[in-house]
């Protein structure tokens, strides 16, 4: 019976996060301003499972996707998150230099992969490398956020699961 409440536990748990993730999507904020590359990172970090980890972050995307709407770059982010996690599952100390460290790391390739996603994909930009490189300076304005965001974000859940398990609120065990 113990067992069971642990596994009630550690799906309520789960379902919390998605849910929590996938309505800061639809919340105003800037652009790029998201806790999504963060939760790839930290679910890596934390759970050390790569499925679970993937679930969490690609789930709580499409259930936001719902709502926000299908794109052709989709694929491209998704991957991206999903790089996040195989990040996070390869961090050995989740301290302020680890956090920092992972936060540019996931950032740059999540950087890399849409904006190459969006080059492929989006009429805007001509089909060579000039074009390619265009793509890559145009988002060079929502870089900062997505640095910022993740770093900061990161940061918090790390302090709030700390928190928790500390004070044996949460009990995880996967």
């Amino acid at each position: 019976m113990e067992k069971f409440k642990k596994n009630i536990n550690s799906v309520l748990f789960v379902t919390f996060v998605i849910f929590c993730l996938s309505f800061t999507r639809l919340i105003p904020h800037a652009w790029n301003f998201s806790p999504m590359i963060a939760a790839g990172l930290f679910s890596g970090f934390y759970f050390r499972q790569f499925y679970l980890s993937s679930f969490i972050v690609i789930f709580s995307m499409f259930i936001g996707d719902l709502f926000l709407g299908f794109h052709d770059t989709m694929i491209f982010t998704y991957f991206s998150l999903i790089v996040a996690v195989l990040i996070g599952l390869n961090i050995k100390n989740l301290n302020f230099r680890g956090i920092l460290y992972t936060s540019l790391m996931s950032s740059v390739s999540f950087f890399l992969i849409t904006n190459f996603g969006a080059w492929l994909t989006l009429e805007m930009y001509t089909k060579n490398f000039s074009g390619l490189i265009e793509s890559y300076i145009m988002a060079i304005p929502f870089f900062q956020n997505t640095l910022i965001s993740t770093f900061i974000y990161l940061f918090i859940f790390k302090i709030f699961f700390d928190f928790a398990v500390k004070k044996k609120v949460l009990r995880i065990s996967f």
